[in-house]
């Protein structure tokens, strides 16, 4: 027996560390996780200080096999999942099912995949962190407690198929809790006053009123900016003052995984999960031609912002190689790490400055380059000097009055010169504004009248992808390898929403929100959730064991838990009254919740099961789903057919009903949506269409020659964000229509104003 066995996370992987070796080497992957918990108990024993059951995952079943017989002919494993909580878990449970007592085990670290820093690895192999996998376990039986236990509540009292997670629950209260800021905010009016002025020498520019005899202005009606602009017609606007200052904007620090994720958002619209599929790609490698796979970017799942110091000598050397001498700092610059940041990791940052992202563009897809490039531009700008500004600050006086404005000029590019980082809204930016040359008693020309605007306070905003990860972060939620998942969970199950790029709470997020917190405090306290996250670091660091947790946490719990039992509402049995008469027995529509969502019923259940569609208007009134009226006449009775639905799918019926019950089925030729087929090179465009069944979809002309097809209705209209040739209609029962764009990673998303039958 001779050799080595190399076991990585990813299969993709494998390609890029082969070529590194020699044919003493074998590379498998384990292909994410080979163990877990049971998924039909709990698999925990809690009177047993909490000891988990881990069974193998029956769909690894034949990897497990493969490692196995791998494992058997070789005196050496390097167990080398990804560096994080979770790989050394994947690392653990591999070794319980392969190791032997003749073989020797080892674990290896791979910050990113070039050959230097595999070679290294193997040259000073570690071990096993208990510490790490002691970590990962408690989020783990942590998050079982908390899942296991609280779902089969909400199955009971709200509807079947709902689950709560630890730290996603969190991350809904907090979407719900700004839309409770946002229904209570009370608008403040206020006005602002601005002056066009000129003086010796152009340009004009515009200055507003700040203060009024020396006090900071605030003017909250019309009629007082009225008085304030009388009183102005007949002042005089001198300079009073003129202040220039040098300023400087200093780089931003290279990428961590949650800044990544905020900035991929902005600049390139792509949601928080889909950042990390592409990155992973980057990380894992990508073929480059001749030259084979090679990986392009660190480890992409990190909260530090260290720099290796052979990486910061390359930087240094291609800043002063690219831009010039001008552009680079005396010292390569240090960034301070953030509280609890994993320090024994890397920032994300290009793997080699060997491949500038034009020189591989060729090999990568659209999404890899734009990531690659953002990656590779923020890097480089990390470690260049600051941008330098001019900036002037003028002062005029106008009788009692006291106006101010701002300019900014660059002076020096700096790091500017390769990135700028990105902010959420459109503030006022002074930068670019061009001051003419003022002098101190300069008598200024008004040159139209004083522009008075009325104004109101806003709201807090929604947050969007890159706010929330944001908010996530700050709050200590969640940890960089979580984001993703938790912005992806929360929409998958219907809790929250995409609305142009928003976040908004469904009605379900709602109602499943007030429930947690009302029933478990605790579980819901963003303080609670956070500490929680400091104390899997200390178990990590070794400074606090798995069981004083567990244990910290699990009193309280139960406690909720039990009393939740018991007092939790139960929304499956309540019911509303409506002002809605039944149109099968007269009597009155009850609005109740069911798998759905809420739907009108007939208060005469079970004697009679008359239901109805509702609608929830923006106001939060509700209204029937009446059916769209056609043109078809009924052959019975000569009234108007009416689309309606059923669990079978659509149908035409009378507008008659209960009078006259006659029904067709929705037959209809194929009708032209106006959108154009995507497909690369056909001229056909989209035709809605009909299966056997009777279920409508949407399909080209020119099929069977292109077989291009969708089931949600297309839109002739452009997506705003990334230029979409057509969006598509979506429909959700118990709500109205909306439009979305199809695009991967575009996050669009609006309502349909003019809604067709």
């Amino acid at each position: 027996m001779a050799g080595s066995l190399i076991i990585v996370e990813s299969p993709a992987k494998i390609k890029t560390i082969k070529k590194y070796l020699g044919k003493d080497f074998d590379v498998k992957a384990s292909v994410g996780h080979v163990k877990d918990l049971p998924k039909t108990k709990l698999g925990i024993d809690i009177a047993n200080d909490f000891e988990p059951t881990y069974t193998s995952i029956p769909a690894k079943r034949k990897v497990l096999k493969e490692l196995k017989d791998a494992a058997k002919n070789v005196d050496t494993i390097y167990l080398a999942p990804d560096p994080d909580r979770e790989g050394e878990a994947i690392s653990w449970h591999v070794a319980e099912e392969i190791a032997t007592k003749k073989t020797k085990l080892y674990r290896i670290l791979f910050n990113d995949l070039t050959k230097a820093t595999v070679l290294e690895a193997l040259k000073n192999p570690g071990e096993l962190n208990r510490n790490k996998y002691d970590a990962q376990q408690t989020r783990r039986i942590l998050d079982r407690l908390v899942g296991y236990q609280i779902s089969p509540l909400l199955w009971e009292k709200v509807k079947r198929g709902l689950s709560a997670g630890r730290v996603q629950s969190v991350a809904v209260r907090i979407i719900c809790d700004r839309e409770k800021e946002i229904s209570a905010f009370i608008p403040e009016e206020y006005w602002t006053i601005t002056a066009l002025l000129e003086g010796i020498t152009p340009p004009p520019f515009e200055a507003r009123l700040t203060h009024v005899d020396g006090t900071k202005v605030k003017i909250a009606s019309g009629e007082e900016a009225s008085r304030i602009v009388e009183e102005l017609m007949a002042a005089n606007f001198l300079v009073s003052s003129v202040k220039k200052r040098e300023t400087k904007q200093e780089a931003p620090p290279p990428f961590t995984t949650s800044k990544l994720q905020q900035e991929a958002s902005r600049k390139l619209h792509f949601p928080a999960k889909k950042t990390m599929r592409v990155a992973q790609q980057l990380y894992e490698g990508v073929e480059l031609g001749p030259e084979g796979s090679v990986g392009l970017i660190t480890y992409m799942r990190t909260d530090s912002v260290r720099i290796a110091d052979e990486a910061l000598q390359n930087v240094r050397q291609y800043i002063q190689s690219a831009y010039g001498i001008d552009y680079l700092p005396s010292r390569p610059r240090v960034f301070k790490a953030s509280a609890g940041a994993q320090e024994a990791h890397e920032s994300i940052r290009p793997a080699s400055l060997n491949y500038n992202p034009k020189t591989v563009e060729n090999f990568l897809s659209k999404d890899q380059f734009r990531l690659y490039q953002l990656i590779w531009n923020r890097f480089i700008a990390c470690q260049m000097k600051p941008a330098l500004f001019d900036q002037t600050v003028v002062e005029i006086e106008a009788g009692r009055c006291r106006f101010r404005v701002t300019g900014s000029i660059m002076k020096f590019h700096g790091f500017t010169a390769v990135y700028t980082e990105s902010t959420e809204g459109n503030g006022d930016d002074e930068m670019g504004r061009i001051l003419p040359v003022l002098k101190e008693g300069e008598r200024l020309r008004l040159i139209e009248p004083l522009k008075s605007q009325q104004n109101f306070t806003q709201p807090p905003p929604r947050f969007s992808e890159a706010t929330l990860v944001k908010e996530l972060e700050e709050k200590g939620i969640g940890r960089p390898s979580t984001y993703a998942a938790i912005l992806s969970t929360i929409q998958d199950r219907d809790y929250v929403s995409l609305k142009q790029g928003r976040f908004h709470p469904t009605e379900l997020g709602t109602t499943v929100n007030e429930l947690l917190v009302d029933n478990f405090p605790n579980i819901l306290d963003i303080t609670f959730t956070a500490s929680m996250e400091d104390k899997l670091d200390k178990i990590e660091e070794g400074s606090m064991s798995r069981l004083e947790a567990l244990k910290a946490f699990y009193a309280p719990f139960e406690s909720e838990l039990t009393k939740a039992k018991r007092e939790m509402r139960n929304i499956k049995r309540e019911v509303t009254p409506t002002e809605f008469t039944c149109e099968k027995c007269g009597n009155p529509m009850v609005i109740k919740w069911g798998k759905n969502g809420k739907f009108l019923a007939c208060s005469n259940y079970p004697v009679c099961k008359n239901t109805m569609n509702l609608i929830q208007t923006g106001e939060g009134e509700i209204v029937k789903a009446e059916p769209a009226v056609t043109e078809t006449i009924c052959d019975t009775c000569g009234r108007p057919m009416v689309i309606k639905e059923s669990r079978f799918g659509r149908f035409l019926g009378c507008s008659g009903y209960p009078e006259c019950t006659n029904r067709k089925s929705l037959q209809m030729k194929p009708v032209e949506t106006g959108v154009p087929c995507p497909s690369d090179g056909c001229d056909g465009v989209i035709m809605e269409r009909r299966t056997k069944k009777g279920k409508t979809f949407f399909g080209c002309s020119k099929y069977p020659a292109c077989t291009f097809a969708l089931w949600d209705r297309p839109i002739p209209e452009t997506c705003p964000l990334c230029g979409s040739p057509y969006i598509v209609e979506k429909r959700k029962r118990g709500k109205e229509p909306f439009k979305v764009c199809p695009a991967e990673g575009c996050t669009y998303q609006a309502v349909i104003e003019d809604i067709h039958a």
